[in-house]
């Protein structure tokens, strides 16, 4: 395929934050969907609904297939696909299935799937031909998967979750094996620190042709906590070209300050080579019936759903260029997806 991608605000000027286009690496849209039968992506319920993606001018959203560790994982990963591509069918007026293509000036919002939790595909006791018949069959259904998480918070066959300690096993190397050069990226957001120096260490050594990013993270120098990337792991992912999406959810920012998502953007730019990493993950899910009050809210008010990433831009322009400005809000996907799509 011949890329006609154009990178959008070349040449133009200053950037404008008011109109600026937002690609955004993570939502769980597609698990909201599948739990709540009939609700409906045009909803304001949920802060990466259609009217909040619109208002916020987002021209790719990332849409996760999440799945938990459970015997019906691998039904609701296939069920989750089978509910993105009928999205495509029933609201091709507002989205379309981006890909190598894919033009942030489009009038509609692009969407492309990813897999969170790689249960979503096998669970527990299914044999591990299973995994990647149920793979291709998601593949099939979304057209294409941006990125592969292996874990979410908890330990699978695949390896270690971010409250995990284990690495990785040997079906995570067979997985990393078959999306050797299938153009899907390796996501380290939810991996033990064991998992993820596994991936990075098996992908170097066998010479893998897997781009590894961390779709929806933040940094632990910035805030302790083990959903955040150590600065090594952030510092690799930016060597090898991937991308860092800055999360939105108050515990992987700061309980406390809500400027604390500002501080993780600059700490991103300050990595050697971070401006050509550093992107949006905001992480949008339905709180509504989340068991955690303790975690309630789960966003600052200024973070709460995808109409806020122009104020959060706004806030960014005295610490950042406008070049660096547009490269967090879309070009670092756009050059990911060039560099990485076929």
């Amino acid at each position: 395929m011949v890329l006609t991608f154009r990178l959008t605000e070349e040449g133009r000027g200053a950037f404008n934050m008011s109109n600026a286009p937002v690609i955004d690496l993570h939502c769980d849209l597609l698990v909201y969907l599948l739990m709540n039968k009939n609700a409906s992506p045009e909803t304001k319920a949920f802060g990466a609904g259609f009217p909040f993606l619109k208002e916020g001018n987002v021209k790719m959203q990332v849409m996760a297939i999440y799945t938990a560790v459970e015997e019906a994982s691998s039904r609701n990963g296939v069920a989750q696909s089978e509910i993105y591509k009928r999205l495509l069918t029933d609201y091709s007026a507002d989205i379309y299935q981006a890909d190598a293509q894919f033009d942030s000036s489009n009038d509609r919002i692009g969407i492309v799937a990813s897999l969170e939790s790689a249960s979503g595909i096998c669970n527990e006791e299914e044999p591990l031909d299973n995994a990647f018949k149920n793979l291709e069959t998601i593949i099939s259904n979304v057209e294409r998967l941006f990125y592969i998480s292996f874990t979410h918070h908890t330990e699978n066959r695949f390896g270690g979750g971010n409250y995990a300690t284990a690495g990785l096993k040997p079906d995570g190397e067979a997985l990393l094996d078959y999306m050797d050069g299938r153009e899907i990226a390796v996501d380290l957001s939810h991996t033990s620190d064991a998992l993820a120096h596994d991936i990075l260490d098996y992908t170097y050594k066998k010479g893998l042709k897997v781009p590894v990013i961390a779709s929806h993270s933040n940094f632990r120098e910035v805030w302790d906590h083990p959903r955040n990337l150590t600065k090594a792991n952030a510092q690799e992912i930016v060597d090898r070209g991937g991308l860092i999406g800055i999360n939105f959810l108050r515990a992987f920012l700061n309980n406390d300050d809500a400027n604390a998502l500002l501080d993780h953007v600059k700490y991103g730019f300050d990595l050697k080579g971070g401006e050509q990493a550093m992107a949006f993950g905001a992480d949008f899910f339905y709180t509504g019936d989340f068991p955690d009050p303790a975690r309630d809210p789960y966003y600052f008010p200024e973070h709460e759903d995808a109409s806020k990433y122009h104020g959060i831009l706004n806030q960014l322009e005295q610490d950042l260029t406008s070049d660096q400005l547009s490269r967090l809000a879309h070009k670092n996907v756009e050059r990911f997806i060039v560099s990485n799509w076929n």
